[in-house]
Protein backbone atom coordinates (compact mmCIF):
# COMPACT_ATOMS: atom_id res chain seq x y z
CA UNK A 1 0.00 0.00 0.00
CA UNK A 2 1.65 3.12 -1.14
CA UNK A 3 1.89 5.69 1.90
CA UNK A 4 -1.23 7.95 2.16
CA UNK A 5 -0.64 11.89 1.07
CA UNK A 6 -1.27 14.61 3.42
CA UNK A 7 -2.40 17.80 1.83
CA UNK A 8 -1.69 21.07 3.88
CA UNK A 9 -1.93 24.65 3.42
CA UNK A 10 0.96 27.09 4.74
CA UNK A 11 2.78 25.76 7.98
CA UNK A 12 3.16 29.67 9.00
CA UNK A 13 -0.60 29.92 8.93
CA UNK A 14 -3.06 26.57 8.74
CA UNK A 15 -3.64 25.96 12.14
CA UNK A 16 -6.01 22.97 10.97
CA UNK A 17 -3.00 21.40 8.92
CA UNK A 18 -0.89 21.01 11.98
CA UNK A 19 -3.46 19.31 13.70
CA UNK A 20 -3.33 15.93 11.34
CA UNK A 21 0.22 16.61 10.60
CA UNK A 22 0.91 16.60 14.53
CA UNK A 23 -0.67 13.44 14.93
CA UNK A 24 0.42 11.38 12.04
CA UNK A 25 4.07 12.05 13.17
CA UNK A 26 3.44 11.24 16.48
CA UNK A 27 1.47 8.10 15.68
CA UNK A 28 4.55 7.05 13.59
CA UNK A 29 2.92 6.81 10.73
CA UNK A 30 4.28 7.49 6.75
CA UNK A 31 3.04 9.69 4.50
CA UNK A 32 3.96 12.20 1.85
CA UNK A 33 3.35 16.12 2.70
CA UNK A 34 2.04 18.49 -0.15
CA UNK A 35 2.07 22.20 0.89
CA UNK A 36 -0.24 24.67 -0.81
CA UNK A 37 -0.23 28.28 -0.76
CA UNK A 38 -3.03 29.60 1.14
CA UNK A 39 -3.26 33.25 -0.41
CA UNK A 40 -5.13 34.30 -3.85
CA UNK A 41 -8.16 33.97 -5.60
CA UNK A 42 -10.93 32.04 -4.05
CA UNK A 43 -8.76 32.00 -0.78
CA UNK A 44 -11.72 32.24 2.04
CA UNK A 45 -14.35 31.06 0.20
CA UNK A 46 -12.98 27.36 -0.29
CA UNK A 47 -12.77 28.09 -4.09
CA UNK A 48 -8.48 28.07 -4.27
CA UNK A 49 -8.17 25.91 -7.39
CA UNK A 50 -5.69 23.77 -6.67
CA UNK A 51 -7.05 22.63 -3.17
CA UNK A 52 -10.03 21.81 -5.61
CA UNK A 53 -8.07 19.75 -7.21
CA UNK A 54 -7.42 17.45 -4.30
CA UNK A 55 -9.95 18.23 -1.78
CA UNK A 56 -13.70 18.11 -2.85
CA UNK A 57 -14.63 20.67 0.08
CA UNK A 58 -11.81 23.15 -0.91
CA UNK A 59 -10.25 23.20 2.19
CA UNK A 60 -7.33 21.65 3.83
CA UNK A 61 -5.96 19.65 5.61
CA UNK A 62 -7.13 16.55 3.36
CA UNK A 63 -5.73 12.85 3.33
CA UNK A 64 -5.77 10.88 0.11
CA UNK A 65 -5.46 7.01 0.97
CA UNK A 66 -6.65 4.42 -0.74
CA UNK A 67 -8.65 6.01 -3.31
CA UNK A 68 -10.47 7.86 -0.74
CA UNK A 69 -9.66 11.49 0.73
CA UNK A 70 -10.55 12.47 4.11
CA UNK A 71 -11.18 16.51 4.36
CA UNK A 72 -11.41 17.04 7.88
CA UNK A 73 -8.63 17.37 11.06
CA UNK A 74 -10.56 15.63 13.05
CA UNK A 75 -11.59 13.17 10.98
CA UNK A 76 -8.11 12.46 9.86
CA UNK A 77 -6.65 12.35 13.48
CA UNK A 78 -9.03 9.61 14.46
CA UNK A 79 -8.31 7.51 11.07
CA UNK A 80 -4.86 8.09 12.41
CA UNK A 81 -6.18 6.26 15.95
CA UNK A 82 -7.92 3.59 14.41
CA UNK A 83 -3.51 2.67 13.00
CA UNK A 84 -1.85 4.08 16.49
CA UNK A 85 -4.23 3.62 19.23
CA UNK A 86 -2.04 5.49 21.62
CA UNK A 87 -3.21 8.82 20.38
CA UNK A 88 -5.81 8.65 22.72
CA UNK A 89 -5.31 7.73 26.36
CA UNK A 90 -6.02 4.26 26.83
CA UNK A 91 -8.26 4.71 29.94
CA UNK A 92 -11.82 4.97 29.16
CA UNK A 93 -12.90 7.99 31.13
CA UNK A 94 -9.67 9.91 30.40
CA UNK A 95 -10.27 8.63 26.59
CA UNK A 96 -13.44 10.40 26.90
CA UNK A 97 -12.32 13.51 28.23
CA UNK A 98 -9.28 13.79 26.13
CA UNK A 99 -12.35 13.60 23.09
CA UNK A 100 -14.40 16.09 24.65
CA UNK A 101 -11.34 18.84 25.05
CA UNK A 102 -10.23 17.86 21.04
CA UNK A 103 -13.88 18.28 20.33
CA UNK A 104 -14.20 21.75 22.07
CA UNK A 105 -11.33 22.79 20.25
CA UNK A 106 -12.43 22.13 17.22
CA UNK A 107 -15.93 23.94 17.26
CA UNK A 108 -15.37 26.53 19.51
CA UNK A 109 -13.66 29.36 20.29
CA UNK A 110 -14.45 31.62 17.50
CA UNK A 111 -13.49 35.06 18.86
CA UNK A 112 -10.02 33.68 20.14
CA UNK A 113 -9.62 31.83 16.48
CA UNK A 114 -10.80 35.50 14.92
CA UNK A 115 -8.13 37.52 17.09
CA UNK A 116 -5.37 35.45 17.12
CA UNK A 117 -4.90 34.15 13.57
CA UNK A 118 -2.34 31.80 13.71
CA UNK A 119 1.05 32.95 12.60
CA UNK A 120 4.31 30.88 13.63
CA UNK A 121 7.03 32.97 12.36
CA UNK A 122 4.87 36.79 14.47
CA UNK A 123 5.89 38.27 17.68
CA UNK A 124 3.56 40.96 18.83
CA UNK A 125 2.38 42.07 22.30
CA UNK A 126 -1.54 43.19 21.97
CA UNK A 127 -2.01 45.27 25.20
CA UNK A 128 -5.87 44.79 25.49
CA UNK A 129 -8.80 42.27 24.02
CA UNK A 130 -12.30 42.01 23.81
CA UNK A 131 -14.25 40.50 26.58
CA UNK A 132 -15.29 37.38 24.38
CA UNK A 133 -11.52 36.97 23.27
CA UNK A 134 -10.71 37.11 26.73
CA UNK A 135 -13.18 34.78 27.90
CA UNK A 136 -12.06 32.16 25.26
CA UNK A 137 -8.45 32.16 26.59
CA UNK A 138 -9.62 32.03 30.22
CA UNK A 139 -12.04 28.58 29.32
CA UNK A 140 -8.39 27.26 26.94
CA UNK A 141 -6.55 27.73 30.27
CA UNK A 142 -9.27 26.02 32.44
CA UNK A 143 -9.15 22.84 30.17
CA UNK A 144 -5.62 23.00 30.01
CA UNK A 145 -5.22 23.32 33.85
CA UNK A 146 -8.01 20.69 34.56
CA UNK A 147 -6.28 17.67 31.94
CA UNK A 148 -2.77 18.45 33.55
CA UNK A 149 -4.35 18.47 37.27
CA UNK A 150 -6.11 15.35 36.53
CA UNK A 151 -3.36 13.38 34.81
CA UNK A 152 -0.99 13.57 37.95
CA UNK A 153 1.86 13.59 35.62
CA UNK A 154 3.69 13.85 32.40
CA UNK A 155 3.67 17.08 30.41
CA UNK A 156 0.86 17.06 28.17
CA UNK A 157 -2.59 17.40 28.57
CA UNK A 158 -3.66 13.49 29.59
CA UNK A 159 -0.36 12.15 30.25
CA UNK A 160 1.43 11.22 27.27
CA UNK A 161 0.79 13.00 23.54
CA UNK A 162 -2.31 12.83 22.45
CA UNK A 163 -4.58 13.83 19.98
CA UNK A 164 -6.10 16.83 22.54
CA UNK A 165 -2.40 18.27 22.16
CA UNK A 166 -2.41 17.77 18.55
CA UNK A 167 -6.00 20.44 18.55
CA UNK A 168 -4.37 22.91 21.24
CA UNK A 169 -0.47 23.01 19.92
CA UNK A 170 -2.08 25.74 17.43
CA UNK A 171 -3.24 27.87 20.20
CA UNK A 172 -0.24 27.69 22.35
CA UNK A 173 1.31 29.32 18.96
CA UNK A 174 -1.28 32.07 19.17
CA UNK A 175 -1.05 32.57 22.62
CA UNK A 176 3.27 33.24 21.86
CA UNK A 177 2.51 35.11 18.75
CA UNK A 178 0.75 37.68 20.69
CA UNK A 179 2.27 37.92 24.01
CA UNK A 180 -0.70 36.68 25.56
CA UNK A 181 0.64 36.16 29.68
CA UNK A 182 -0.30 32.81 31.14
CA UNK A 183 -0.51 31.18 34.54
CA UNK A 184 2.90 29.41 35.07
CA UNK A 185 1.12 25.56 34.49
CA UNK A 186 -0.53 26.96 31.19
CA UNK A 187 2.88 28.49 30.21
CA UNK A 188 4.84 24.98 30.65
CA UNK A 189 2.20 23.27 28.88
CA UNK A 190 3.02 25.28 25.95
CA UNK A 191 6.65 25.40 26.94
CA UNK A 192 6.18 21.76 26.56
CA UNK A 193 4.29 21.68 23.00
CA UNK A 194 7.30 23.64 21.65
CA UNK A 195 9.72 21.57 22.75
CA UNK A 196 8.45 18.50 20.89
CA UNK A 197 10.55 17.27 17.92
CA UNK A 198 7.45 17.06 15.85
CA UNK A 199 6.43 20.55 16.71
CA UNK A 200 9.97 21.84 16.36
CA UNK A 201 9.80 20.00 13.03
CA UNK A 202 6.77 22.05 12.05
CA UNK A 203 8.12 25.15 12.94
CA UNK A 204 11.21 25.27 10.98
CA UNK A 205 9.17 24.73 8.22
CA UNK A 206 7.16 27.96 9.05
CA UNK A 207 10.12 29.69 9.21
CA UNK A 208 11.55 29.02 5.97
CA UNK A 209 8.41 29.06 3.71
CA UNK A 210 9.05 31.48 0.86
CA UNK A 211 4.80 32.69 1.21
CA UNK A 212 2.97 35.11 3.17
CA UNK A 213 -0.43 36.44 3.41
CA UNK A 214 -0.17 40.10 3.60
CA UNK A 215 -3.38 40.40 5.41
CA UNK A 216 -2.71 38.05 7.78
CA UNK A 217 0.87 39.93 8.67
CA UNK A 218 -0.30 43.18 9.33
CA UNK A 219 -2.68 42.55 12.13
CA UNK A 220 -1.73 44.50 15.18
CA UNK A 221 1.31 46.61 13.57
Amino acid sequence: MNAPTLYIGNKNYSSWSMRPWLALKWAGIAFEEKVIALGGPGYGKSKILEILSVSPSGRVPALALEGATITDSLAICEWAAEQAPSLWPADRLVRARARSAACEMHSSFAALRTAMSMNIRRRVVVADWEPNVIQDVNRVVEIWTAARAAAKGGLFLFGARSIADAFFAPVATRFRTYGVILPADAQAYCDAIFADAAFREWEAGAEQEPWAIPEADQLYT
